[in-house]
């Protein structure tokens, strides 16, 4: 998305971005999770970290629409900012105190845990298992539905509803198999949120041996 270099904000953004060295650029875009690409130039780099620093820290506002889920992630954080509720929660607490370090510590020990524990580990020693915690907490569930994709395709619906049906009966059921994997996707409506509840947590996350983990979340 386009950003406007008359706007204050973002002319004060680009002035301190604009004195720094290249190496120094990469290395914060890389921090963040964001790799840029070889093939950029110099001001192309540092004119994404300066979108990227705003965009961060809540500071550049986003058009309307609703943002898309990308059919593939760029990096294990951006990953968990779609799949992961409790991280996504944590890190937006982060930007709106405007930490920046302590957002490049989560950010970073999503991407590469030995790296961020080797230069933030004494420093960040708690929101270090804040992060983890929220790693592997269960997403939130609220109604007795749940979506979900991962399920090996060759399950079949009736397979996939017996699997389900062991944890609890089930109200409705839908699925298809997915244009980019061979795994389904759909959503179960269980009888109780209980049973729900049951299914997230024995399920969500679980690595089905598709090239891709289980996701389920509440509707």
């Amino acid at each position: 998305m386009a950003i406007d270099y008359n706007d204050p904000v973002v002319a004060e953004e680009f002035a301190l971005v604009q004195t720094m060295e290249y190496d120094d650029v990469v290395e914060e875009l890389m921090e963040k999770g964001i790799p840029p690409s070889p093939s950029l130039s110099d001001m192309d780099i540092k004119l994404m970290l300066v979108e990227v620093r705003l965009r961060f820290s809540g500071k550049l506002k986003d058009s309307k629409s609703k943002k898309e889920r990308p059919a593939k992630f760029s990096s294990k954080f951006e990953e968990a900012m779609w799949t992961k509720p409790a991280f996504e929660e944590l890190y937006s607490a982060l930007k709106k105190q405007d930490d920046h370090n302590a957002m490049n510590c989560a950010a970073e020990y999503v991407n590469d845990p030995e790296l961020a524990t080797t230069r933030y580990g004494k420093t960040y020693t708690k929101l270090i298992r804040d992060v983890e915690a929220a790693l592997t907490a269960p997403p939130p569930v609220k109604t007795p539905t749940i979506a979900f994709t991962g399920f090996p395709s060759n399950m079949g619906e009736m397979g996939l509803r017996a699997t389900l049906e062991a944890l609890g009966p089930i109200a409705d059921l839908e699925c298809v198999e997915s244009e980019d994997f061979p795994v389904l996707s759909g959503k179960v409506t269980f009888e109780d949120i209980e049973t729900a509840k049951a299914a997230v947590a024995q399920y969500d996350g679980m690595d089905m041996g598709m090239g891709t983990k289980l996701e389920l979340t509440s509707v």
